[in-house]
């Protein structure tokens, strides 16, 4: 930035802290696509990540009147939005985690029931595999190796919205596969 560009910057902050709501809506209007574009390198979706930065600047809104010792607003914001996507992502995969847990109790409680985990295991890993080739790539990426979308994408030379669709398809074969097993099962289990 330039010092004639940092000094309105710093006028803008001085009339943020004041409460200027023609300021923070000049500011918002000045970052808020850069910001959703730098949030887009964390996050898969682009929902999203303008949520998320619309979220942080409510935040500086609210807390306009503890931002004085901030120089750099964009800087400070940007902080903020890269802190709230690793926020996302870390819940994110806390969900998840606690909904492969929940599957794993069931696993448990139908294995009492007469499921054989190794089996369904077996069929689970062979559902996989059987997977056509770049949904099985970009699954595996994704679910086993935890590669975040962008760089899923970076690998196998597609966009982000192509990994998007091979992993949507991946999960939407192995879910039929596995009910298919779980029918199955269940009919056995019935009679």
């Amino acid at each position: 930035m330039n010092s004639d560009n940092d000094g309105k910057d710093r006028f803008l902050l001085t009339q943020l802290l004041g409460g200027n709501e023609s300021a923070f809506d000049f500011i918002f209007r000045k970052y808020y696509k850069l910001l959703v574009i730098y949030a887009l390198r964390f996050l898969p979706d682009q929902d999203l990540a303008q949520s998320l930065v619309q979220d942080c600047f409510v935040r500086v809104w609210e807390k306009r009147h503890e931002l004085n010792h901030v120089e750099d607003l964009y800087s400070y914001v940007g902080f903020m939005v890269r802190n709230q996507c690793i926020d996302h992502l870390r819940k994110a995969k806390r969900v998840q985690q606690v909904q492969i847990t929940d599957q794993i109790e069931f696993l448990e409680s139908a294995t009492e029931e007469g499921i054989d985990a190794n089996d369904l295991s077996s069929h689970l890993w062979h559902a996989v595999a059987n997977l056509p080739e770049r949904c099985r790539i970009a699954f595996e990426y994704s679910r086993i190796d935890g590669i975040p979308y962008t760089q899923i994408a970076l690998k196998m030379g597609i966009s982000q919205k192509g990994v998007e669709a091979l992993i949507s398809r991946a999960l939407k074969l192995l879910r039929a596969d596995l009910v298919d097993f779980m029918c199955l099962f269940l009919i056995g289990v019935v009679y």
